[in-house]
């Protein structure tokens, strides 16, 4: 099996080659772009299994850097890296599509942790049917496009990976620790709460301003989506 490669965008020298160390003897490809012109070149020039991306960059700041990536790019699993620790930061990354965040300092078994969750996970874009609906809305797998009564809705992966799970167990009440396992991995390291963020940031994309309103809270037991009130 071919060892994953994973690039590091990361400006602090010392840092990058601590991680390009670990990841080498963890039996990954890593390799390192400095900066965010860099990032950017090394990833028209090959597929990478993994990006770990710092936010606080020189040419191009890690979030300009995600939001370029991401316009070609939905499926390429992105860690956040930043010694920011404000919520600010954190959201902004996760609505641009990033898939996960460490604030430094961290532990590098951690981070390893979060890398082999985002490796193992499947992609759920991979189920065999292309086209999901319910109601006036529908989803196309392989095209990630959704439309609701005819508007377009535009979905980070995660908030596009959360609705596909549900579309595809409508009427299904899912506890927030299945949407956990089938959306995050099993290996996701974190609260479930986070479970909760993405259902309100989906609810406000595809149900806000639309009659009826798909997406179900059942208390005390999880999420549903289905057609009746």
């Amino acid at each position: 099996m071919e060892r994953p490669a994973i690039l590091i965008v990361e400006d602090e020298s010392k840092l990058s080659r601590v991680l390009e160390l670990e990841l080498a003897y963890e039996n990954y490809k890593p390799e390192v772009a400095a900066n965010g012109k860099e990032a950017i070149q090394k990833m028209a020039e090959k597929e990478w299994d993994l990006v770990l991306l710092d936010i606080m960059l020189p040419e191009l700041s890690g979030l300009e850097v995600l939001r370029r990536i991401r316009k070609n790019d939905d499926l390429t699993p992105i860690i956040l890296l930043t010694a920011r620790d404000q919520v600010y930061d954190k959201v902004s990354g996760l609505d641009l599509g990033a898939n996960d965040y460490m604030t430094k300092p961290f532990q590098i078994e951690e981070l390893l942790a979060r890398i082999r969750a985002q490796l193992r996970h499947p992609r759920i874009n991979q189920t065999k049917e292309e086209k999901l609906e319910i109601g006036d809305l529908q989803l196309n797998v392989d095209t990630r496009e959704v439309v609701r009564a005819g508007t377009s809705i535009n979905l980070t992966p995660r908030e596009f990976d959360l609705l596909v799970c549900l579309l595809t167990n409508q009427n299904i009440v899912l506890t927030r620790e299945q949407l956990l396992n089938l959306v995050w991995g099993y290996d996701y390291v974190g609260d479930t709460n986070v479970v909760d963020v993405y259902i309100r940031y989906l609810r406000q994309k595809v149900d806000k301003g639309f009659t009826p309103s798909y997406i179900k809270t059942v208390r005390g037991v999880g999420y549903t989506i289905k057609d009746q009130m």
